[in-house]
């Protein structure tokens, strides 16, 4: 009695949109016979996604349409029932639409655009908006369909002017059809609300439209009859630009034409007075007539001219003394460097100047070349900066009067570095024959210095930096490089099971750009007794090395300039001592000489006293029944401690400041 489905049931197909969809059936029954009748329900799954009659929809609305006003969508249809029908419609974001979705009687779904903000054309001249279709189910099966909206221009704009007034110049003898000058509007509508008539406006006086035509296409403004500056000087001319709607917008313009004077009128001269006949004994400066001259033209074309001849009075003058050049090395030939500018307020020949390259160094004249004509210094050929960092010369500046009148600009020449030299090892020598090996004896403790690269750069400054790298060497972790000196030390005490021959690979870097790099081997053997190492490198030196005897001579200079340095020292030393004992008699002579004379006053040099420093000493004045006494302090750094040779200054730090007692019975005296 099991009711089974034989083939896939589609609710859509047998019911469409009729709901609830069900199937009828009946069952016999034999023995007894019975009829029963029996009803199948389809229960409708959300299976159909909605769709659209197309995947496009355009509209045209025109921008003087205003909001509120609303518009129509095709509706989306879903063959399902129920929840998993059609259910509503989404627009996407925009300033100017929403959406307003209705209900129909039978409960379909209907969407209808509604304007919110106003079009406008000059700013968007289409839309694009997408409207999207959601049934009830779970997830929500959805269509979309692309909207286009076509803004449709309206003539709610007028012509306008790229400017309110234009203004040109002509001469009075322009021939006809001349452009004076030439306008322009825009209109931001289309078609006819964009097309644009230019003409003369209603109130341009009948004079200037037969002086001048106006192209109503282009608006061009063209002379048309015979200008006279004596007439009129300046016209002023009012224009419009209208568009071609049916409600025209219009523009106005004006537009100044000043007249140019040219000089068409010769002078008129008239004898106001003369006085005839003059006497032979007229006095100089006798009035003989009046005249008076007149011209029609205007300003320099009216004037009576008195030509002055020039005079070469002034020297060519240079806007600078000197000048200060930077070129790069290596740099290519026959390039400009300089230009030399000078003027000359003389005039013809008397300003024209010419340019010449004066050099104290003969070889500049083939680095360096001037145009006579314009005063261009070029550079003939390529510069080194390890050759020749500075270059002085001359420019002369000479006019072409009668004489010539010059002036001398200095020009210097500086050639910068460029990181072209790689380091140069001078120590050890590279590519020789010869083998030298640093000696370091085993048991050496760390931080030892062994040995030194030493290398030159031949570039300047940054470019010159050199940086040591240890890039091999035979047992890494016994030695070290430093970085900027090439100083080569141990980093670690020297074992007895270190190899006794290790060889290190520096690797030498400048600091340019780009970097530019060298190497240097150094051989270093770990030998507990000098001589056995020599001996070894007896057998790979070559048999005549020139630089013994270099070697020998350089160490007996070294003796014989210690032994000059020590017998100087001891010559010094003695004659110290000398003149030290030599002021010691004079001084017990002095002071036993000075304990003995009459008088109220007493003089001491104390010499050396154990609470001043060994380079001061001072004098003590001592006065009979004094209660204060001066004490002088003398200058420090003396070579001599007799007083006589010293400059002495009153000196009243705490420190060195000593009280007498005695009694006084005169202040002593300035000689005192």
């Amino acid at each position: 009695g099991e009711l089974l489905v034989s083939e896939r049931i589609d609710r859509e197909e047998l019911c469409g949109a009729l709901s609830p969809c069900s199937l009828s059936f009946e069952i016999v029954v034999e023995n007894p016979l019975e009829l029963y009748s029996g009803t199948v329900e389809i229960q409708d799954i959300n299976d159909n996604d909605p769709v659209f009659p197309s995947s496009q929809a355009r509209l045209e609305i025109s921008e003087s349409v205003a909001a509120g006003a609303r518009f129509p969508l095709e509706s989306a249809q879903d063959p399902d029932v129920g929840i998993n029908s059609l259910q509503t419609y989404q627009l996407s974001a925009n300033p100017h639409f929403a959406l307003d979705v209705q209900t129909r009687v039978d409960g379909s779904k209907y969407a209808e655009l509604v304007l919110e903000k106003e079009l406008d054309r000059e700013e968007q001249r289409e839309l694009h908006l997408v409207l999207t279709a959601l049934d009830g189910g779970s997830p929500p099966r959805s269509a979309h369909v692309q909207i286009h909206i076509d803004v449709v221009d309206a003539n709610d704009n007028a012509p306008v002017f790229n400017q309110s007034t234009y203004k040109a110049s002509v001469r009075e003898n322009t021939p006809s059809g001349t452009l004076v000058a030439k306008i322009s509007a825009y209109d931001l509508d289309d078609g006819p609300n964009g097309d644009i008539v230019y003409s003369f406006s209603s109130h341009t006086p009948a004079k200037v439209r037969e002086l001048f035509s106006l192209d109503s296409a282009t608006g061009e403004l063209r002379v048309k009859g015979q200008l006279d500056y004596e007439e009129t000087k300046l016209y002023e001319i009012y224009l419009q630009a209208k568009d071609k709607g049916a409600v025209p917008g219009v523009a106005h313009c004006k537009v100044l034409v000043e007249v140019v004077d040219v000089n068409d009128h010769a002078p008129e001269v008239t004898v106001t007075s003369v006085y005839s006949p003059v006497p032979e004994d007229a006095a100089p400066g006798t009035v003989v007539a009046l005249l008076s001259v007149t011209d029609l033209d205007s300003h320099d074309n009216g004037l009576i001219l008195v030509q002055v001849s020039d005079v070469n009075d002034n020297a060519p003058k240079s806007s600078q003394d000197s000048y200060d050049v930077y070129v790069l090395e290596n740099n290519m030939p026959g390039v400009p460097i300089l230009n030399v500018s000078a003027t000359d307020p003389d005039l013809g020949r008397n300003a024209h100047l010419s340019y010449t390259l004066f050099q104290s160094d003969p070889t500049v004249g083939h680095l360096f070349s001037i145009n006579r004509e314009n005063g261009t210094l070029y550079l003939l050929t390529s510069l080194d900066h390890e050759d020749q960092v500075e270059f002085s010369m001359i420019v002369q500046v000479q006019d072409g009067g009668t004489p010539p009148l010059a002036t001398n600009v200095s020009v210097n020449v500086f050639v910068t570095d460029l990181n072209d030299n790689p380091p140069t090892v001078l120590y050890p020598l590279p590519n020789t024959t010869a083998t030298y090996t640093d000696v370091v004896a085993p048991g050496t403790p760390a931080g030892h210095m062994v040995t030194k690269v030493v290398a030159v750069d031949a570039d300047a400054g940054y470019n010159a930096w050199i940086s040591y790298t240890l890039l091999q060497a035979t047992d890494p972790s016994l030695f070290t490089v430093g970085l900027h000196s090439g100083e080569i030390f141990t980093a670690r005490q020297l074992r007895e099971d270190d190899a006794p021959q290790h060889t290190l690979v520096i690797l030498l870097k400048d600091h340019g750009e780009p970097v530019l790099s060298a190497s240097a081997t150094v051989s270093i053997s770990v030998a507990e007794i000098v001589k056995e190492v020599l001996t070894d490198l007896t057998d790979v030196a070559p048999a005549n090395d020139p630089r013994r005897h270099v070697t020998f001579y350089l160490i007996l200079a070294v003796i014989l300039v210690s032994a000059a340095f020590f017998i100087t020292m001891l010559s010094v030393g003695i004659f110290k001592c000398y003149k030290w004992r030599q002021s010691k008699e004079l001084f017990n002579s002095s002071r036993s000489t000075l304990y003995r004379t009459p008088g109220p006053f007493h003089h001491i040099d104390a010499v050396r006293g154990g609470f001043t420093p060994p380079n001061f000493y001072h004098q003590v004045y001592l006065t009979t029944d004094s209660r204060q006494s001066d004490l002088l302090c003398k200058k420090p750094f003396t070579s001599s401690p007799l007083g006589s040779r010293q400059s002495t200054m009153r000196n009243g730090e705490p420190g060195l400041y000593h009280q007498i007692v005695g009694t006084a019975s005169r202040p002593p005296a300035p000689d005192e």
